[in-house]
């Protein structure tokens, strides 16, 4: 299936160009499949287990930013949590292209740097705040954080973090 056959929104579908998607794998079918199917702003809790290299987190990214570009969750945030600085890192930079035209903006926070500038990029407005669990507990005990916005959740490696 190819994105296009979503009905996914243009300036989401640009990104998706961007990072030279056309068909996708059987695992983002399927994720996307059942949000844009979804009925009501929340979207549906989702359980996702796969191979790696299949495609999941532009999966789940896809899923999110489709459900933030609608109307009705104007405004609203996503956290996603990652078990390391790297995997936040490459969630980011695929973020920032698949959000394509849309003004969403994604930024992550991790440890072993220092805080400044994270918090003056959040202070900035962020919509998709990617971290590690450590720094983003760290960020909002501080107020340097606000979830309370955060309409949108992912924990990706989930099994990872909680052994």
């Amino acid at each position: 299936m190819n994105f296009t056959e979503f009905g996914l929104d243009e300036r989401l579908l640009k990104g998706i160009e961007a990072a030279g998607y056309e068909v996708c794998t059987p695992v983002q079918e399927q994720v996307i499949k059942a949000s844009v199917n979804y009925e009501g702003a929340k979207g549906p809790d989702l359980y996702v287990q796969s191979q790696t290299g299949t495609g999941k987190t532009a999966a789940y990214l896809i899923a999110v930013i489709s459900g933030m570009l609608k109307p009705e969750n104007a405004g609203k945030k996503c956290l996603i949590l990652a078990p390391t600085r790297e995997l936040a890192v490459q969630i980011e930079e695929e973020a920032k292209v698949l959000v394509g035209t849309s003004a969403l903006e994604a930024f992550s926070v991790y440890g072993g740097v220092g805080y400044e500038k994270q918090i003056a990029n959040l202070k900035k407005g962020v919509d998709i705040i990617i971290g590690t669990p450590g720094r983003v507990i760290d960020l909002n005990e501080g107020g340097n954080l606000d979830l309370s916005n955060a309409h949108f959740c992912v924990i990706d490696e989930a099994d990872r973090m909680f052994d």
